[in-house]
């Protein structure tokens, strides 16, 4: 499971509900590019926090708080 911001950083959009949809596409072998085209992420801001998410959850969770 991954963590996605609700809205785009940078110029606000809702876009955390387009994710899963996206994860199905590339899943399936479609183009990231063509995948973005087709949930109508036009803006770059959109679609450069869509292709820069990874999963750091796994990592940050070894980490005892202090």
């Amino acid at each position: 499971m991954m963590i996605i911001p609700v809205r785009c950083f940078s110029c606000g959009k809702p876009i955390g509900h387009l994710w899963e949809e996206f994860r199905k596409k590339l899943s399936s072998g479609e183009n990231p590019k063509k995948a973005l085209d087709e949930l109508g992420l036009e803006r770059t801001c959109c679609r450069s926090t869509f292709l820069g998410q990874t999963d750091l959850i796994g990592l940050v969770g070894k980490f005892k708080k202090s």
